[in-house]
């Protein structure tokens, strides 16, 4: 909650950039969203972050881990998908998607995203130790759809008539995913691009060892 009147401000700007990803506008708005996080958390179905340029300290974003989905305990049929085996909180997910993604449009072609997408990777594949990251987007977000497969990311196709767009369309959604036997090639990918400073801020305990 400490972060909702930076994110206030960082989604204040440039409105029309968000045509498809949800981003609070205002305080109050940011309120509710950063509500709606920590309670898809506390469920173990979402990890959020807010996203930090450090050579400013300053929110300029948000980021999360969700559809975390988790295969260990007792096999039930039919599955129950996002629904730890345990304490919720302390559970490690087999699979996950990084989504909700959105950031301020001054900080964007900073590096920033792909940083950030890399950490997070990082910590999905060699600390949880996940099978499978997927990222999705509306098929007509050209821009995040370019980010992903610069990424490394593999399209596995786009579902048609998948879901009501944030324009209250009918939206097409393309799918990507990357597999924990892929994700060698995918960090040394993101690697080579990275050649600038960290510019993202991340809580230690959540960086692998």
């Amino acid at each position: 909650m400490r972060h909702a009147e930076a994110l206030a401000r960082a989604g204040g700007a440039d409105r029309a950039a968000y045509a498809f990803t949800p981003v609070p506008d205002g305080f109050e708005s940011a309120l509710d969203y950063i509500a709606r996080a920590l309670t898809d958390q506390a469920a173990g179905r979402s990890l959020p972050f807010a996203l930090i340029s450090t050579a400013d300290e300053r929110v300029i974003g948000s980021t999360r881990f969700l559809e975390l989905d988790y295969w260990r305990g007792p096999l039930t049929w039919p599955p129950l998908p996002g629904m730890p085996h345990g304490d919720p909180l302390t559970s490690v997910p087999d699979a996950a998607e990084i989504g909700n993604t959105w950031i301020a449009g001054d900080a964007r072609g900073t590096g920033i995203n792909t940083e950030a997408k890399y950490l997070m990777l990082r910590h999905a594949f060699e600390a949880w130790g996940v099978r499978r990251i997927t990222m999705r987007a509306d098929a007509r977000n050209t821009r995040s759809r370019i980010a992903i497969e610069r990424l490394g990311a593999s399209c596995e196709g786009v579902r048609r008539a998948h879901s009501r767009g944030l324009d209250g369309a009918v939206r097409d959604t393309a799918f990507y995913s990357i597999l924990d036997e892929e994700w060698p090639t995918v960090r040394d990918i993101i690697e080579l691009r990275l050649s600038t400073p960290r510019q993202v801020r991340v809580p230690q305990d959540l960086l692998p060892a």
